[in-house]
């Protein structure tokens, strides 16, 4: 059985997640936090920084959620695949999970690690520098899904398993403007997804933990 070392919480894990439900592959979970410290130590051996999540199918070892998403397309799960078998169609799906994740997942978590740090080692510009760079990705994305029904393809793929955990914690830490309705009306219908319904449910034990709380509004 396919094996996956993460957290519930983790945004990244959470796009593994998601594929794994949509393809109904079954999996052993191992939780990565200071109660596993095994599991920790496997982690810092088979990723180049411990990060996860990480996919151990026998003797293969995947790492990074896009590439463990194409690995289950190509070897688990009877369900489309989350990345288009036409290289053309494929390029709009690996264009829209980049953006999700580099322009709204990451200038995200800059503004978390930086509230994580000790106060007198913060970065005082970061969080304003991350609200700038959201307020341009949620234009943009507006625009982009106007007319859209999923992010790329008009199908559910693996831009839309990027965009769930971005676009819920994103919208926490900074909320998605009531203006841009097209956006906040995709994120609706992506948190009533069955299979991102349930990583958002077993999330919850860990949300005290968020260090953001009380900017967006938990939903």
């Amino acid at each position: 059985m396919v094996r996956i070392y993460g957290h519930p919480f983790a945004a990244f894990c959470w796009k593994a997640f998601i594929a794994l439900y949509e393809r109904e592959v079954p999996f052993e979970f191992l939780m990565v936090d200071a109660d596993h410290a095994e599991n920790v130590e496997a982690v810092g051996r088979l990723a180049p920084t411990g990060q996860f999540p990480v996919l151990v199918d026998g003797a293969r070892t995947v790492i990074e959620s896009a590439a463990i998403i194409e690995y289950l397309d190509l070897h688990h799960g009877d369900a489309p695949p989350m990345v288009p078998a036409d290289p053309r169609a494929a390029v709009e799906a690996r264009q829209m999970d980049g953006i999700f994740d580099d322009y709204v997942m990451t200038p995200l978590s800059r503004t978390v690690f930086n509230v994580l740090r000790d106060e007198d080692k913060r970065d005082p510009h970061l969080d304003a520098e991350a609200k700038a760079v959201l307020d341009k990705s949620y234009g943009w994305l507006n625009r982009w899904m106007e007319g859209r029904e999923w992010a790329a393809n008009g199908r559910f793929g693996i831009a839309d398993c990027a965009a769930a955990p971005a676009l819920f914690y994103a919208h926490w830490g900074h909320p998605i403007p009531q203006s841009l309705a097209a956006l906040r009306d995709y994120r609706a219908q992506l948190l009533a997804r069955p299979s991102i319904a349930r990583v958002v449910d077993e999330a919850r034990p860990w949300r005290e933990n968020f260090p953001l709380k009380g900017r967006g509004s938990p939903d």
